[in-house]
């Protein structure tokens, strides 16, 4: 049996309260997200250029903040780190690209 030392417990309460404040951002962006959404409301919106990149925007932020936290790359090597965030720019870069095209 191990026991944890005051680091290890620090470290672990400030992991928690990262993850925390992740899932508060995620669900803020789902909500923003979902506010923008053309006929969400009793007003028209009309589906322009700048909705489209700002709800693809906060696709990628959301990717990022998921991976970064909830798959634990924030404790990875940092090759992993830049391998995960070029992945993610190419994907929704293209996305971005394909559909405004």
């Amino acid at each position: 049996m191990t026991t944890r030392t005051a680091t290890d417990k620090t470290r672990i309460r400030h992991d928690k309260r990262i993850i925390i404040y992740a899932w508060i951002a995620l669900t803020a962006i789902t909500l923003l997200a979902w506010q923008l959404a053309p006929g969400h409301a009793d007003t028209t919106t009309r589906l322009d250029t700048g909705l489209i990149i700002a709800v693809v925007v906060l696709g990628l932020i959301k990717c990022r903040l998921i991976i970064r936290y909830f798959m634990e790359i924030r404790h990875a090597p940092t090759w992993l780190k830049i391998t995960t965030d070029t992945w993610l720019a190419v994907i929704w870069i293209t996305v971005l690209a394909i559909y405004l095209y």
